[in-house]
């Protein structure tokens, strides 16, 4: 199995609307290791590691994001798997 390495971008109405706990909660599901955290230019910043399949069954559903939220955009940016993070959280 092939592991990957993500450093996601997301613009557009993606804070105050849950999109932390959508991720958290997403990432988590899917197996996925990281943090997501809120920017102060308003958007959203995600650091990801898992296996190809789910993580990008994983961004795929973080472009949608959850139901209040509107993604303008999304720049995703690939790394080497560094298998550095036991779970998924929320930074502040």
């Amino acid at each position: 199995m092939q592991y990957k390495r993500a450093s996601i971008k997301v613009f557009g109405r993606v804070q105050g609307v849950g999109f932390r706990y959508y991720t958290e909660k997403l990432a988590t599901s899917l197996g996925i290791t990281g943090y997501v955290k809120n920017l102060p230019d308003g958007s959203v910043y995600i650091v990801a590691e898992g296996d190809s399949f789910n993580l990008d069954l994983f961004i795929e559903r973080v472009k949608r994001g959850p139901s209040l939220a509107h993604v303008d955009n999304i720049i995703v940016d690939y790394d080497d798997y560094k298998n550095e993070f036991n779970l998924f959280e929320i930074r502040f």
